[in-house]
């Protein structure tokens, strides 16, 4: 018997199937004490040709299946954002929200500094049942970084994009959030941002850069 199993990962940021395979295990009463090895060789590249068939065929139909709800892009400017680029992963079906409106959203924050440091994750927040907490929100209240307002506003429901924020569109202060709720990934984040003899350095551009990787799950009118 020939057993297939795949597997598709959803990090949120790609979607790329993983596939693994059982190589087909032959019953031992079908194979003969006797059996001269010309003869194993052609059961073995019997299998081998089904089993890359059938590798094929899978393949293909998750690609197929993945496509058609996720839309690699290249990255775009928003217009009136302050330089904010975005890059839709998978477009959303929807509704689009609007200034005042309650949003829900996942997340993953990292630096542009520190090898790409992931400084907050909303996979990271459990509740008590080990569930993922989203980050809850109002559009347009001022209390979020603006880069990441930016992009929820140019979003779908269901919608996932990578943000690039440039410093001017980021953190302005260690009081907007969305917040790391540990203090020590809080204390690293600002002190690299906010860094005056690396700032001072000309390194603002490159300290203060953020990237987030962010999902669209809720949008509740006020």
């Amino acid at each position: 018997m020939i057993q297939c199993s795949a597997a598709v990962q959803s990090p949120r940021v790609s979607h790329h199937p993983i596939l693994r395979f059982v190589p087909p295990i032959s019953p031992s009463n079908n194979v003969s004490a006797t059996s001269s090895s010309s003869s194993s060789s052609s059961v073995t590249s019997r299998r081998a040709a089904l089993s890359l068939s059938l590798f094929s065929a899978t393949f293909s139909t998750l690609i197929a299946s993945s496509s058609s709800k996720s839309a690699i892009s290249e990255f775009r400017e928003l217009p009136n954002s302050g330089g904010v680029k975005v890059l839709d992963v998978r477009f959303g079906s929807g509704e689009i929200p609007l200034d005042g409106d309650q949003v829900a959203v996942h997340y993953y924050g990292r630096l542009a500094a520190k090898q790409g440091w992931r400084f907050d994750s909303t996979y990271d927040h459990k509740d008590e049942n080990g569930e993922p907490i989203p980050f809850v929100f109002v559009l347009g209240s001022g209390k979020v970084i603006s880069g990441i307002e930016a992009a929820v506003r140019s979003m779908k429901v269901g919608g996932i994009q990578r943000v690039i924020i440039p410093p001017s569109q980021g953190y302005q202060s260690t009081s907007q959030e969305p917040l790391p709720p540990n203090f020590f990934d809080r204390q690293r984040l600002f002190t690299t941002i906010f860094n005056p003899t690396r700032l001072a350095n000309g390194e603002g551009s490159t300290l203060g850069t953020l990237i987030f990787d962010v999902e669209l799950l809720s949008v509740r009118h006020q």
